[in-house]
């Protein structure tokens, strides 16, 4: 990852001088986004609840997590860290990385990149990061949706890695890309309306209303893009959340246009925002939590390093 290097007015010369452009390492985002994943799991496992709820589940966000509490404990709340972990580890590090390297190498320093071109970065970052992340994004779903099916339906992963052997074993290697395709426009959308917002956000709270690069800048800006964030991948994630979580004879004979047909006509079109309050309860703590700790990440490495 790189800094965006800027020219800082010295206060007695008032000379421009050149800060040192900081390269930080590939996987500080991966790093940054399994610390807010920690912090924010409960929250994405009621939101995929209330996605694929059945008959008769809770409709509400309090009354999903009143009932994991109750039928599952507190640890309940954590179904799935393993495979949501797994999942930031790829995905975030590989989208992260790429788009900070892409900054890094095809900016200017002393002229930042436009919102077209940021948009331009995020997708490439986004596409590579929803294919290298789509393994663990089936798991993370699944795990978090078993406790919800009937005992017969459960897949009982123990945590990640048996769920990958058991996957392949079971419904072959061609499993572990289900949803590749809404799981890469997610990735997309998602990368282009959180990293280019926050960046934009960012860039407004400096240069226009003359905050400071600190902790209260860092919070606007992430609570900004979870907003984002949150209202643009909402529809994608409903649909990419169903596809998973389908069993192979669900999943049979019908494709992502036969599915979104059948939710329109079972749902109507309510069915593209449904679980967003708990999405953004989740995203914007997740996305403010995941900007925090890559800042924090940064301003300890420069101080390691002497920057």
């Amino acid at each position: 990852m790189a800094s965006t290097a800027k020219l800082e007015m010295s206060h007695s010369s008032q000379v421009a001088v050149p800060v040192k452009k900081v390269h930080y390492p590939f996987w500080f985002g991966g790093s940054a986004s399994c610390f807010a994943a920690t912090v924010t799991h409960p929250l994405d496992l009621v939101k995929v609840r209330l996605q694929t709820r059945g008959p008769g589940a809770p409709t509400s966000m309090l009354g999903t997590f009143a009932h994991i509490l109750r039928n599952n404990g507190v640890f309940g709340l954590y179904n799935g860290l393993s495979a949501a972990l797994l999942r930031q580890i790829t995905y975030s590090t590989t989208r992260f990385g790429i788009y900070e390297e892409l900054k890094s190498r095809f900016t200017s320093p002393s002229s930042p990149p436009g919102f077209l071109t940021l948009l331009g970065m995020a997708t490439t970052s986004g596409i590579l990061g929803g294919i290298a992340g789509n393994p663990a994004d089936v798991l993370n779903v699944r795990m978090q949706s078993d406790a919800a099916l009937p005992p017969a339906q459960r897949r009982n992963y123990r945590h990640a890695f048996h769920g990958l052997v058991q996957m392949t074993r079971t419904e072959g290697v061609s499993s572990l890309f289900r949803g590749v395709v809404p799981n890469s426009t997610r990735a997309v959308l998602m990368t282009s309306s959180q990293l280019v917002s926050y960046d934009i956000f960012k860039r407004i709270c400096l240069q226009k209303l003359g905050m400071s690069d600190n902790l209260g800048t860092h919070f606007t800006s992430s609570l900004a893009a979870g907003f984002v964030a949150t209202t643009v991948c909402s529809p994608v994630d409903v649909i990419k959340t169903r596809v998973m979580s389908a069993s192979p004879t669900e999943s049979r004979g019908h494709g992502i246009a036969g599915l979104l047909r059948e939710i329109i006509r079972k749902e109507g079109f309510a069915w593209a925002f449904r679980g967003w309050v708990p999405s953004f309860i989740r995203l914007g703590p997740h996305t403010i939590a995941t900007f925090v700790f890559l800042e924090e990440h940064k301003k300890l490495y420069r101080f390691l390093k002497g920057i």
